[in-house]
């Protein structure tokens, strides 16, 4: 239930903030169309909340806190109530937007943020995987690996684009390959449900690592998801090259999957904190083949683009754009007229 109004889309200077599993971004926004300025990163396990983070960001840059803000979080958002999905923070929005002040804060999950900022996205800030072209005014799919699985999308609606606010990332992970099938009921055996955010992750990469190890008897080793990530790059484990090669192919299931489900003949975006990183073996890799692999629809899929997000800035201007709607996104608190 929305505690007040949606903030004036002229209202500005704003907050806005991006906050994953690990870091949390904030930055200010002084005008409509204006870049990030005193953008900050900052560790979630550094501060017991976000109230502690964003004074550690006023300190630190010396801005002035502006009467407005917008917050994504990896989290899902139905009410006032949040909790971090793969973090420690909790916290109520009300609370929050009365510790620090705010005329009015509206909170949404973090791919909801991200999708609001896909229309903007052109040029460098996205890399084609693959062909296919995007039909206007079609849905569009968004799903990114970071420290946990996001997703989201863009459905067009009379009044302007509606974003998805679900948990897309919590759906059961499909097979495809004998080995597949394999690492999947390792992972069943110790987790019970094995979800597509169980591997297509940080952690879950590490987890595919560890799975294919131990189904070849291999010795443990520790390793990061960088680790992986680095070595499979460089051709320097096999390990850690089946897991990142599987890890591709898995997500172009899913993004195949989640093209499907919502008809997003406009396009899939991948964004994400893994992905990007992943350069030319993610370009060369099974993600486009898998993506495509769904018998008769082929051609449907083999016409829908797919993008990797380049944009350093998206899922900030996103929130920022959450804050523009004139609907209800998440969940808003605004302080009590006189």
């Amino acid at each position: 239930m929305v505690m007040c109004p949606p903030p004036s889309s002229t209202a500005y200077p704003r907050l806005i903030a991006d906050i994953g599993g690990t870091n949390a971004r904030f930055a200010l926004i002084e005008r409509p169309g204006g870049e990030p300025l005193a953008l900050r990163s900052l560790s979630c396990a550094a501060f017991d909340g976000p109230a502690e983070a964003v004074r550690a960001w006023l300190a630190e840059t010396g801005a002035a806190l502006p009467a407005v803000a917008a917050f994504g979080i990896a989290a899902p958002v139905s009410g006032d109530a949040v909790a971090m999905t793969n973090g420690r923070w909790r916290f109520s929005v009300e609370v929050l937007r009365a510790t620090l002040g705010l005329r009015c804060l509206r909170v949404i999950n973090d791919f909801t943020a991200l999708a609001m900022a896909l229309p903007g996205l052109a040029g460098d800030a996205l890399e084609r995987i693959g062909g296919g072209e995007a039909r206007p005014g079609a849905p569009l799919g968004l799903l990114g690996p970071g420290t946990g699985l996001g997703i989201s999308g863009l459905i067009p609606a009379p009044g302007g684009p509606v974003p998805l606010q679900g948990e897309g990332g919590h759906v059961s992970l499909p097979a495809r390959t004998t080995r597949e099938t394999q690492v999947v009921a390792w992972l069943a055996m110790r987790h019970g449900h094995v979800s597509a955010e169980r591997v297509l992750s940080g952690p879950g990469l590490v987890a595919l690592h560890d799975a294919l190890r131990a189904l070849d008897g291999a010795p443990v080793v520790p390793v990061s998801a960088e680790e992986v990530s680095t070595r499979a790059q460089a051709a320097a484990c096999p390990y850690c090259m089946e897991a990142l090669s599987m890890f591709c192919a898995l997500l172009g299931t899913v993004a195949g999957d989640l093209a499907l489900t919502l008809g997003a003949r406009g396009g899939i975006y991948i964004g994400g904190g893994v992905v990007p990183r992943l350069g030319e073996f993610f370009a060369h890799s099974a993600f486009r083949t898998r993506f495509e692999a769904k018998g008769r629809f082929q051609p449907y899929l083999a016409q829908i683009p797919t993008s990797v997000i380049r944009s350093p800035h998206a899922a900030l201007l996103g929130a920022s754009a959450a804050l523009d709607v004139g609907f209800e996104i998440g969940y808003t608190a605004c302080a009590k007229l006189p």
